[in-house]
């Protein structure tokens, strides 16, 4: 049973299409039904059911894909701690950010880490921090620097490195931008724009109203922070955004005796080897930590 063919089952079944998975792997369809076809000949059994446009994993199919899944990640694991032992910091790094870090944290760091080692090749993907969690849980992904979540996971290691004062903002023209000061009390009465529902940044706020039993009255969402910032500069509700986004478009209005923060750092698998690369990444970023960041690793 090759590699090969197990990355080829665990694409198409992740994606639903024969086609989709052929792009992804940058392969023809026919080449990704023939590594399907060995497969399916050498297990002696069907693996997936082709209903109209529609692919869909066999019961076979679904007993396999974990297990695919944990021989790929051993192998690469392996092929991880044999090519630390050469002490060359090189290959491909797979570092998962959110659009907000990678855009107002990451570049220092990003710049010190390509400068210093040029023969690394950064494979970045731009998810939401909820999506890096499950990535670098199923070891899609080896580091993930991202929005922290609330709760914790024995499974990960967890750093924080920056922290987000999230501040009221509010259009010019907005009722609001009259006061002073305002309570959380007061906010419920206007329309919000803030993060998804599921998002950790509105698990954050969502708290810090549920302390004082508020219900948000949310008007509007989004999982991008700059789209938030357009929606509070045009006057579709308050919201509570970073300094690294505010600007002259908006008012910030104090919340006396509150203060919202969201932790912004990395995390890594327990189980999995870090590369030489993953780990060199990992001392920036420990360089990079504010002393307002709390340093304690998340154990879970």
């Amino acid at each position: 049973m090759d590699t090969q063919s197990l990355h080829a089952f665990i694409t198409v079944a992740e994606t639903g299409s024969f086609s989709r998975a052929a792009e992804l792997l940058h392969l023809t369809q026919p080449a990704i039904s023939k590594r399907i076809a060995n497969l399916e000949r050498q297990l002696a059994c069907r693996l997936f059911d082709r209903i109209g446009r529609q692919t869909h994993l066999t019961e076979a199919g679904l007993a396999l894909m974990p297990r695919a899944q944990s021989v790929l990640i051993e192998l690469e694991d392996t092929r991880r701690l044999l090519n630390n032992l050469n002490g060359e910091v090189s290959g491909s790094l797979v570092l998962a950010t959110s659009h907000h870090i990678g855009l107002h944290r990451l570049p220092p760091v990003l710049k010190s880490f390509t400068h210093q080692y040029p023969q690394v090749k950064l494979d970045m993907r731009f998810l939401d921090s909820e999506q890096a969690y499950e990535g670098i849980l199923q070891g899609k992904l080896e580091l993930a620097v991202v929005t922290l979540s609330p709760q914790t996971n024995s499974s990960l290691k967890v750093v924080p490195v920056w922290t987000d004062h999230l501040k009221l903002v509010v259009s010019k023209d907005h009722p609001l931008n009259r006061s002073t000061q305002v309570s959380l009390n007061e906010l419920t009465h206007f329309d919000a724009v803030l993060p998804g529902f599921q998002t950790f940044t509105r698990g954050i706020v969502e708290a810090a109203f549920a302390r004082e039993q508020l219900t948000l009255n949310v008007a509007l969402s989004t999982n991008y922070m700059e789209t938030l910032k357009m929606m509070v500069s045009i006057g579709l509700g308050w919201s509570l955004l970073p300094d690294t986004l505010i600007d002259d478009s908006m008012s910030v209005i104090p919340l006396p005796d509150v203060d919202i923060t969201r932790p912004l750092g990395y995390l890594y698998h327990k189980e999995r080897t870090l590369s030489n690369a993953g780990q060199k990444m990992i001392a920036l970023l420990n360089n990079a930590i504010e002393p307002s960041a709390d340093i304690k690793a998340q154990h879970g």
